[in-house]
């Protein structure tokens, strides 16, 4: 699913134009960007948290010569998906699971 299938399903859900269920998207999701690019944890009950991690420096290799190099420490977002969100999509796999 892309954003505008996405607009699209809000759009069907909560009885509002696309327009209207593309502005609150956008906006959702600019202010989730915000919060977490200045520090701060954003957790919504059932879906789960947005939360910067630290990331340590590490060494690593160049792929195309093999060589050694090191890649600097980063923070970087970092998603945890809530007990409701977890257990919905562990539950759709039931049946598919050949056992």
């Amino acid at each position: 699913m892309n954003k505008g299938e996405l607009v699209d399903a809000i759009a069907d859900k909560a009885g509002v134009t696309k327009k209207q269920a593309d502005a609150v998207l956008t906006a959702a999701l600019d202010a989730i960007i915000e919060a977490v690019a200045g520090g701060d944890k954003v957790t919504l009950v059932g879906f789960g948290s947005w939360e910067p991690r630290d990331r340590a420096a590490r060494e690593g290799r160049n792929p195309k010569t093999n060589e050694k190099m090191e890649i600097p420490a980063t923070r970087v977002p970092g998603f945890s998906a809530g007990k409701v969100f977890r257990d919905k999509v562990a539950g759709s796999l039931e049946g598919k699971v050949a056992a």
